[in-house]
């Protein structure tokens, strides 16, 4: 499979000057170990998922440190928590930036193990599947054809690279990620309830968290509910778009939305086939919504930014809401997302009322949609979904 450059290289080199412990996170088959392989050929690297190497890695630790010098890239380190408190006294030791490239795809246990073992010493880095510039380069080979193609395909690189039969690679994502990650790592046991919540969660990506309906159709309670959608944030599965007020405090205690990191994904959930079935689908407003804020993260975190991403909705009168709203130094810019390829006045009246009731500059707002680019209406600029830049990321 040919090597895709990805935009995180820059700021992961810039963690390795400044920490002596890197830790590499994303999603399983996000492309964290081919990144690692090719930009950091100085490194030695381990990868724990060889039995040979985590029994030496769980079983005497100090002499594995000793047998694997740094520079070292240590593949799926969660596979040895043990080995962390080790790893902890040696950077201590030698001080040195740089030491050791920590990458893994269970988020959950990497912090816990980074937060009791190595804090303070560890810069963190997320790697998320191929953004749109990423993508457009010619290593990844023919560019989305059109927008379905965009939302069907996804964006996990082996999927992009060889171009696989789509349908069978996130079927077997799915099967995998559950029987491995889940069943291995989390203590879940109802792997096909678990597999239900999934599809459940899907049905409402891009709508309000409601853990009371998510427990009626997957039978169980609120509790579990809240930990399985915590285990799939963490595993870069899913993630929750808290609501924006400029009261910084009531952003955290408001119903978040509901989106996964990759439509590819999302649409395998939902039973979409082919890309002819998402063109009639009921869903495909939400999908292309949901598309267009994943490419948000996925643009903010590859120069190692946060999203500060949120969304809006009014609280008194008639139901506004605005899709997403980036929280700028500068103050908020606010972005419509359509599927529609036809640019449309009343797409621009809820930012237009925002901008005017808080003495927001035109400039401020935005519509992110499928047709022509570069468009003006009512002073709102229109970008095809090809040419959406997050905030920061100009550069890319």
């Amino acid at each position: 499979m040919p090597y895709i450059p990805r935009d995180i290289t820059e700021p992961l080199q810039k963690l390795t000057s400044q920490f002596p412990v890197v830790f590499l996170t994303g999603p399983r088959q996000s492309g964290k170990s081919t990144l690692l392989k090719h930009e950091f050929t100085s490194y030695g690297y381990v990868n724990l998922e060889d039995l040979d190497f985590r029994r030496a890695a769980t079983e005497d630790p100090r002499g594995f440190i000793s047998r694997y010098p740094a520079p070292l890239i240590i593949d799926e380190a969660q596979r040895a928590p043990e080995l962390f408190s080790y790893l902890q006294v040696r950077v201590d030791e030698q001080r040195a930036p740089g030491s050791y490239i920590l990458s893994g795809s269970q988020n959950f246990q990497m912090m816990r193990a980074i937060s009791q073992s190595l804090a303070g010493r560890t810069g963190i880095a997320t790697l998320l599947p191929l953004s749109l510039p990423e993508v457009r380069q010619p290593q990844a080979g023919q560019f989305y054809q059109d927008a379905d193609d965009w939302l069907f395909t996804g964006a996990y690189p082996e999927n992009i690279a060889e171009r696989i039969d789509t349908r069978l690679f996130y079927e077997n994502y799915i099967r995998t990620y559950i029987e491995r990650d889940i069943a291995l790592e989390t203590g879940v046991h109802d792997l096909a309830r678990f597999r239900n919540f999934m599809v459940a969660c899907a049905v409402r990506a891009g709508g309000l968290v409601n853990y009371s309906d998510l427990a009626r159709d997957v039978s169980a309670n609120d509790a579990t509910m809240r930990s399985w959608l915590s285990i799939l944030e963490e595993s870069y599965i899913c993630f929750r778009l808290m609501p924006y007020y400029k009261n910084y405090g009531k952003r955290f205690t408001k119903t978040p939305k509901l989106y996964f990191y990759d439509t590819g994904l999302l649409c395998s959930l939902l039973g979409i086939e082919t890309r002819a079935d998402l063109r009639s689908h009921d869903r495909r407003g939400h999908i292309f919504e949901n598309a267009v804020i994943a490419e948000f993260y996925k643009q903010r975190f590859h120069v190692n930014k946060q999203s500060r991403a949120y969304y809006w909705r009014s609280i008194r009168g008639p139901q506004k809401e605005i899709d997403l709203v980036f929280d700028g130094s500068g103050g908020p810019l606010l972005y419509e997302i359509k599927a529609a390829q036809t640019a449309n006045e009343k797409f621009t009246h809820t930012l237009k009322s925002y901008l005017g009731e808080n003495n927001l500059a035109e400039k401020s707002a935005s519509v992110v949609y499928d047709g022509p680019d570069g468009l003006t209406i009512n002073a709102t600029q229109f970008t095809n979904w090809q040419d959406f830049k997050a905030p920061g990321c100009n550069n890319l």
